[in-house]
Order: C-alpha cells, then structure tokens, then sequence
C-alpha cells in the first residue's frame, strides 16, 4: 500500500470538482446523483445559486486540520494546535461552544452538514430556519458543505439551507454543495486502496479533500474505538454525545486502518492523545 497521491488528484481533481460551480455545471447540462439513479437538469434558477468557481482555487494551503468528532477529542486540550492550522475542516455541523473550545478549537473554514441532522434538529427547515441561521454563526464566515444531489430528498432542504443563510443573514457560512461526479471518482479512487463501504464517511471524504488542498493534513479527534490507545479509558462516540454511529453505512474500523497507513507513510498526521504546550 503506498498512497499515490498524485493519482488522487488525477482521479479525482477537488480544486475544479469537488464543489458544484457555474464552471463545470453549465445551465442545461445534467447532474447525475451519486447515491441514485437520478438526473437534475441544471436551470438557470439552479444555475444561479452556485458559486461562479471553485472556492478551492487557492490551494494549495499549507497546513489543514481535520477534525473528526471522535470521544479522543474530549479533554485533549487541542483547540489551540487546531486553530493554528492555515485551513480548518470540520465535520456534521459540531459544537465548538465555550465548553469544547479549549479541545476543539473554533476556528473553521469548511463545515459539512449531513442532511439528516437539518432534518432531525431544523424540521428540514419548513420551519425553524431563523434557529439553523442563529446556529451556524458559530462557524463564522466559512464554507458550509452539503452533499445536495447524493440522496433525492437531500436536495431540496440543501437549497432551503442555502436561501436561508442568504435570505436571514449577511454574516455567517456560506452553503455550497458536493459534486456527485467528484464523489463518484472518490469512492472508486478509495476501492482501489481497498475500502469496500457503501459510502465513505464524511471523514474519508474530508480527508481526501485535504490531501488536494493542502500540503500537510493533520486529523484530531479520528479514533473510532470504546478505550482510549494512551490510558485504556472508556471513550464516549463523539467527544459531545455518546450516540453510536451507523454501522451499516460505514464501516470505520476499516477506514481508520487506512488513515493509519497513511499516517504510517508520512501522507498525513493522525493526532491521539492530547497536545502539549510544545507542540502549539
């Protein structure tokens, strides 16, 4: 297993792809969904609401965080390492709250939301879209990323998140949205090093993403483990809740072993532990 990280880029090209834009998404062309059999056609009001280009042109950044909500994270005290990074990814819509701030961080630059939290928590925004606003200023002015045209009732309430964050708020994130041809070439890309899941994780996805954007990845709160690997502690799910996660879709164990070797190689960091005042 050695990781071609240039083949990554070749197969799969985040810069351009990644995100859906008015540069690879012309008015009249065809979005086929990843995770169905289904086509949206792009109209010019569909048109409208993309981002004229890539928001990655600037890649390369130099440094990335990409912070998994892994229990690992709780009481590391790695919110200030975290910060320091040139770009930060954070995944599903996390708390970075006073009471996490000192192991998380705040700083953000892209934040992924899984539709089914907008609409467990935000009635799939027909209402409360004033309280999904209020909510998402914590992530400042980053990018809030949404993977619209994977499943077909995700469309839908990705735009109601969209126009709500424009139509309530000149502040805040911005929502743009997966492209389902990048994620397609990811997920084939991901087979070829052996990771067999129905859909990658948000995590997998994120750190791929990284991996083009940014010269060096370092991943905090990735450990999908009950014990800690340092104290042999009980660890909670996520360092917020204890909420197990969905085993059918994803299968964890197998994606860490990947993240390993990749750390194993040098590719990427996976922090474990806590982070010392030396290493900030």
């Amino acid at each position: 297993f050695s990781f071609p990280r240039s083949l990554l880029s070749r197969s799969c090209n985040a810069i351009s792809n990644a995100v859906v834009s008015q540069e690879n998404s012309p008015v009249g062309t065809y979005i086929s969904y990843d995770a169905a059999n289904k086509k949206a056609r792009v109209t010019p009001n569909l048109f409208d609401v993309f981002p004229k280009e890539s928001p990655f042109k600037k890649a390369p950044w130099d440094t990335c965080a990409v912070v998994g909500n892994g229990g690992i994270l709780a009481k590391s005290g790695c919110g200030k390492q975290i910060d320091s990074a040139s770009f930060v990814i954070r995944c599903n819509l996390p708390p970075v709250s006073n009471a996490h701030e000192k192991d998380t961080g705040n700083k953000t630059n892209l934040v992924t939301a899984n539709p089914s939290i907008l609409f467990e928590k935000y009635r799939a925004l027909n209402f409360r879209q004033r309280r999904f606003v209020t909510d998402m200023q914590v992530y400042g002015d980053s990018l809030l990323l949404l993977p619209a045209f994977s499943f077909q009732q995700n469309t839908a309430v990705s735009l109601r998140a969209l126009y709500s964050l424009s139509d309530f708020s000149n502040n805040g994130p911005r929502a743009i949205f997966f492209n389902p041809s990048y994620l397609r070439n990811l997920t084939g890309f991901w087979r070829g090093q052996g990771i067999q899941s129905v859909r990658l994780s948000s995590g997998i996805m994120m750190v791929s993403l990284a991996l083009e954007l940014c010269n060096n990845v370092k991943l905090y709160g990735f450990w999908p483990f009950g014990t800690h690997p340092h104290t042999h502690q009980q660890l909670n799910n996520h360092y917020y809740d204890n909420k197990p996660a969905n085993k059918r879709m994803h299968s964890m164990p197998v994606e860490f072993k990947v993240l390993q070797n990749l750390h194993n190689m040098g590719v990427i960091q996976v922090h474990l532990g806590e982070c010392t005042n030396s290493q900030e």
